[in-house]
């Protein structure tokens, strides 16, 4: 356990207990670098995860501020956070959570000028972004460079999300060639707080099973209905 501290040892302890993970893939999630594409609702809740897991650099890219109704579902922050840039004072939560968590802190709109740039810095792309233009550019790119992407979206009661260009498989655009028109999204529709925690716990999940080998449903777009409790598995 070189690679590691007694620190970081009794840190992730009941990570290392469990067989599928064990050092060998504490020391491969303590050496990736994941950028998570948007620190809102579903951000929130992978960036806490991936660092308390020990993720060794976090990319965080939101050209927004903290508003007070982003409160109800984005959980790195609180009402004396209102106002500040939502990317920064992500970092510094997650810094106080894990202090062996590098954050690379990408204040800024991600756009066609800075994504080449900003993406190729990660092993592992998870896009948690609230409009289809930030989507595809986030996928389009991911194809060029060749990063897996996982992908998550949220509306209302429900929640979709999907890992895209992974050893050969699909991505976004070939479930929707271009960005469908007119699609409803959480500031005109409305989510429930609790929906975005369990889709960004379950991109999370996806994240860490690419990074230790572990198998992924690619080529599969995840449905899941929390109102009625239904989940289904699109084949693509």
């Amino acid at each position: 356990m070189a690679d590691f501290t007694l620190e970081e040892i009794n840190r992730y302890s009941r990570q290392l207990m469990v067989n599928e993970i064990g050092a060998e893939g504490q020391i491969k999630i303590k050496k990736t670098k994941v950028l998570v594409v948007g620190a809102g609702g579903l951000g929130c809740p992978v960036l806490l995860y991936l660092a308390a897991a020990g993720i060794g650099t976090l990319g965080i890219i939101d050209f927004d501020v903290v508003e007070i109704h982003n409160l109800h579902r984005q959980i790195l922050f609180t009402a004396e956070d209102l106002g500040k840039p939502k990317a920064s004072t992500a970092a510094a939560k997650l810094t106080t959570i894990n202090p062996h968590v590098n954050c690379l802190v990408f204040n800024e709109r991600l756009q066609q000028s800075n994504a080449v740039e900003i993406i190729n810095q990660f092993d592992i792309v998870v896009d948690g972004s609230d409009n289809f233009l930030t989507r595809y550019l986030v996928n389009d790119i991911c194809v060029q460079l060749n990063k897996p992407l996982v992908f998550g979206s949220i509306l209302n009661f429900e929640g979709q999300l999907a890992v895209f260009n992974y050893e050969g498989s699909k991505n976004l655009r070939d479930i929707y060639p271009e960005p469908p028109e007119n699609v409803p999204n959480c500031s005109e529709n409305g989510v429930m707080g609790f929906v975005t925690g369990i889709i960004g716990g379950m991109l999370c999940d996806q994240a860490i099973k690419i990074i230790v080998g572990l198998p992924v449903n690619t080529n599969t777009l995840v449905v899941l209905d929390l109102k009625n409790y239904g989940i289904k598995k699109l084949r693509f």
